[in-house]
């Protein structure tokens, strides 16, 4: 029997003490043995910040991206080992899936959300310029910094893979290193993928470690430059949110626990419905993937008393279909919980269930002393869900849902409230004005919440799935916290601070133009440099125009658009204008006409148009000018020798009238040619 090491000051160590042991979950086979007792945590954390942290500190976010990028492929190239490793777990091919590709997928997902929205710096100015004083000299604006601690996750059992890696997505595009702490049951998973990213080479000594068996004294020698992320129980979480170092160094702790997340029926549907076949396919999936060992798995069946029969007979017959076992096997579904220990739980916690009121409708019974961690899909009804506490407070993390009526949709808001905060509710129905209803009254208690019906059935990825897009928390017992939600993830691990100043100091600060900053100008037009020449601040103040009645009609005529305060002289009278006034879009088109250098050059493309606001209206007879300034670069990787090239401006846009008046303001992005390659960079 080995030992399974742990990763730790740029080594890996194989602790000496007190041993836990990982079973097969499907043989019950002794397969490694796990300890720490004995490592150096403090040294552990300080190598992970010296070496990690001050070269991902370095690094720009879309190199950090970048790098996840690369992670991700490598990570993709071996899956083949990850699954012959999670197949120990208990978990069928497309369990696995969800935990292996579904991680490498958020890389994937980080990757593309930094190189396309983060800037090319080590400093994220997260806001515009916040003017403080009536004459614009002094303004100010938030910047967000890496923090110059670790980031501790410690992760649960059931997602070794996701879950390591969507944490370790925002962590490292913020900068931050990150000492992984996984569940012991399958740490074996986490520590294969860990050691084929420390393999790679593709990621700064020290950004990765990893801690197989108890976290020590970790948390006692982290300070305020430190996050700690957990998922897991909720009993667990509460205990390590109150760790007297974290509330003393007032250190972020981000929770994610498991909750009793529900699904429910509306009035609206019956078995004739489409929607009854997708509520009970629904459930099945839910309580069967995994074998229902997810924080995000449908616990609560909440139904209308009248179809509560009608639900309980499809989903038996749906459940009794599932064929558990090995799943190397073929035509199994489900496959077995992690270990006996679990089994044991979850059968203890049945138990609590019907001591306290519930009915078998089908399961609820495990051989504990049979081979492998086997336990049955299982259905319980609780009449009196009011009268029943402990419905909406145990949590059997298994195969378990427990099916309960309600009378009315208030009366189906009070249930889907009373788990106390949920990670994910799902409401099945086709009634508009029910789902409105149901998001007023149930959103408060809850972190997502699916609408299905059978129009967003064709492509919903399902109620347990957590995307990288959306937050994933819950308020109460799920944690209150949040991962993923895109960026807003990254901002967990960067310190946000106000700054202060002229624009002129903010923009060099920032490496971004803002309005009222200084600008350069040269007799070279901006559209003429290469992206490398490019700067923050340079500017072309262009030649004047003005706008007449014909301009009016010209273009009225061109784009059809003939709104009365443009074309009606006396509707337009009587308009807010109280004359015609120029189109808008005229303005913008007059405007591109005045600062476009027409020839071939540096510039391919003009690909976008943002934030544009009309401030004051124009009419015909008033000059107009423009100011076109860089606002900030972006570099475009190249995705191989072959493509050109290119990096993306940002530029801001003022169009003033004759009296120096602001009549609009935006930003246009073009895409401008580089005069080296990344080889070469």
């Amino acid at each position: 029997m080995q030992k399974l090491a742990s990763f730790l000051s740029g080594a890996w160590q194989s602790g000496q003490g007190r041993e836990r042991t990982i079973q097969h979950a499907i043989s019950g086979e002794t397969l490694w043995e796990v300890t720490s007792e004995g490592l150096n945590m403090a040294d552990a954390r300080r190598f992970a910040i010296e070496h990690g942290g001050e070269a991902l500190r370095a690094m720009t976010f879309i190199e950090r991206a970048a790098m996840l990028k690369a992670v991700a492929r490598h990570l993709l190239a071996q899956k083949d080992l990850f699954y012959s490793l999670s197949a120990q777990t208990g978990a069928t091919r497309a369990d696995s899936w969800v935990d292996i590709e579904g991680g490498i997928g958020t890389l994937f997902t980080y990757a593309g959300l930094g190189s396309r929205e983060l800037p090319d710096d080590t400093l994220w100015p997260e806001d515009e310029l916040i003017p403080l004083s009536k004459e614009g000299g002094f303004a100010a604006r938030h910047v967000l910094t890496s923090k110059s601690g670790v980031a501790v996750h410690i992760n649960a059992f059931n997602f070794p893979c996701w879950g390591m890696l969507e944490k370790l997505a925002p962590t490292w595009l913020a900068g931050m290193p990150a000492i992984i702490k996984p569940a012991t049951a399958t740490a074996q998973v986490t520590q294969a993928m860990v050691k084929a990213i420390v393999e790679s080479g593709l990621v700064p000594d020290g950004a990765i470690s990893l801690i197989c068996g108890g976290a020590g004294d970790l948390l006692d020698r982290l300070d305020s430059q430190d996050v700690v992320t957990f998922t897991g129980s909720a009993t667990t979480g509460q205990r390590l949110r109150v760790h007297p170092n974290i509330v003393a160094n007032a250190i972020p702790f981000t929770m994610e626990a498991d909750s009793l997340n529900c699904c429910v029926l509306g009035e609206d549907v019956t078995p004739d419905h489409p929607e009854f076949a997708l509520f009970i396919r629904e459930i099945v999936r839910e309580m069967t993937a995994k074998a229902g060992q997810k924080c995000t798995a449908i616990r609560r069946i909440i139904v209308p008393q009248r179809q509560i029969d009608a639900v309980s007979q499809a989903l038996v017959a749906r459940l009794e279909e599932v064929v558990v076992g090995d799943p190397a096997q073929e035509g199994v579904k489900m496959g077995a919980l992690v270990n006996a220990e679990q089994r044991a739980d979850v059968q203890e916690k049945v138990d609590h269930l019907l001591a306290a009121g519930c009915q078998i409708r089908l399961g609820g019974k495990a051989d504990l002393q049979a081979p492998g961690a086997f336990y049955p899909p299982t259905l319980l009804f609780c009449p009196q869900p009011d009268e029943t506490p402990a419905v909406h407070e145990i949590e059997a993390f298994g195969p378990v849902a427990t099916l309960m009526p309600y009378q009315d949709s208030q009366h189906a808001l009070s249930l889907a409230r009373a788990g106390g905060g949920s990670l994910v509710a799902t409401l099945v129905t086709a009634d508009r004005q029910l789902a409105r209803q149901f998001i007023a009254g149930a959103a408060r208690a809850h972190g997502r919440i699916q609408i299905l019906n059978e129009e967003s059935a064709k492509e919903s990825t399902g109620h347990g799935s957590p995307l990288p897009q959306l937050v994933h928390g819950g308020p109460g017992r799920a944690g209150g916290g949040e991962e993923l939600g895109g960026l807003r993830a990254v901002k967990h691990y960067l310190q946000r601070t106000a700054i202060q100043g002229s624009p002129t100091m903010l923009a060099a600060i920032g490496q971004q133009w803002v309005r009222g900053a200084q600008v350069r100008e040269d007799r070279v037009h901006p559209f003429r440099k290469y992206f490398e020449e490019l700067q923050p601040g340079d500017s072309l103040l262009t030649p004047r125009r003005t706008l007449t009645e014909t301009d009016i009609v010209n273009f009225a005529c061109l784009s059809g658009d003939h709104f009365y305060a443009h074309m009606d002289k006396i509707g337009a009278a009587e308009s807010i204008f109280g004359e015609r006034v120029v189109h808008g879009y005229f303005l913008i088109s007059a405007a591109a006409g005045l600062f476009v250098d027409a020839g071939v050059g540096p510039v391919i493309a003009n690909y976008g148009m943002e934030n544009l606001r009309f401030i004051e209206p124009v009419k015909p007879g008033d000059t107009i000018q423009v100011r076109l300034t860089c606002k900030r670069k972006t570099l475009k990787k190249q995705r191989n020798a072959e493509e050109k090239p290119t990096g993306v401006v940002e530029w801001a846009v003022e169009i003033f009238n004759q009296h120096q008046q602001a009549v609009a303001l935006y930003s246009i992005l073009t895409l401008v040619a580089r005069q080296h390659g990344d080889n070469h960079a």
